[in-house]
C-alpha cells in the first residue's frame, strides 16, 4: 500500500466538507485495521475498544485540519500510536520504548533486500512471534509488514528518521527470527 486509494482520499475530503455518510464509510473501512493495530500495540484486548474510541474522537477533532487527505493512513496510525502511549502513561508512567536517538550504526544503510527474512514470513507467522518483541520492534514490524506502510510513512508515524526505521526493522527481524526459531519455525 504505497499510498491510499483515491476513494479513501475522496472520503477524507468529503468528511472535511461535513458529510456524515462519508465519515461513516471512512470508519467502516479503517476501523478493522485500526483495531488490529491498537491490539498489537496495547497487548490487551480489553483496552482496544476504548482506545479505538479515543482515536476516532481525535480523528473527528483533527480531520478539518488535515492538509493532506492522501496521507490519512499514516495520520490515523500516528493518532492511534499516541492514544496507546497516553493510555500506557496513565497506567504505568512513561511509555516503553521512548525516543530513539537514531539508527544503529551496523544497520543504518541496510536495504530491505539485504535481509534474507524480508518477504519470507507471512502475516500469520509474524503475528505468532510479535508478542515476544519489545514495543518499538513490534510496532515497526506491524506498520511495515502488516499495515503495508512504506518506510517513509512508518518514519512519520513513529516520529523517527527513516534510518531509525531501517535499524528497527533489521533488529526486529533478527529478534523475530530468533523467537520463531525457538518456537520451532524454520525459515
Amino acid at each position: 500500500m504505497a499510498s491510499p486509494d483515491p476513494p479513501d482520499t475522496l472520503l477524507v475530503v468529503r468528511c472535511q466538507l461535513g458529510e456524515r455518510d462519508a465519515f461513516a464509510e471512512l470508519v467502516r473501512l479503517w476501523h478493522p485495521p485500526l483495531r488490529r493495530y491498537l491490539h498489537s500495540l496495547a497487548g490487551s484486548p480489553h483496552a482496544v475498544d476504548d482506545l479505538a474510541q479515543e482515536a476516532w474522537i481525535a480523528v473527528v477533532r483533527g480531520l478539518p485540519r488535515l492538509r493532506q487527505p492522501d496521507r490519512f493512513a499514516p495520520w490515523l496510525f500516528t493518532i492511534a500510536r499516541r492514544t496507546v502511549a497516553d493510555h500506557l502513561r496513565r497506567r504505568t508512567g512513561p511509555a516503553p520504548g521512548g525516543a530513539d536517538g537514531g539508527a544503529d550504526g551496523d544497520a543504518a544503510g541496510l536495504a530491505e533486500d539485504d535481509d534474507p527474512l524480508a518477504g519470507v514470513l507471512d502475516a500469520l507467522e509474524l503475528r505468532a512471534g510479535l508478542d515476544g518483541l519489545p514495543p518499538p520492534e513490534r510496532e515497526v514490524l506491524v506498520l511495515f509488514h502488516l499495515r503495508d506502510l512504506p518506510l517513509a510513512a512508518c518514519a512519520a508515524v513513529l516520529d523517527v528518521p527513516p534510518g531509525t526505521v531501517k535499524s528497527r526493522l533489521h533488529r526486529a527481524r533478527r529478534m523475530l527470527r530468533r523467537t520463531l526459531t525457538e518456537r520451532g519455525y524454520q525459515p
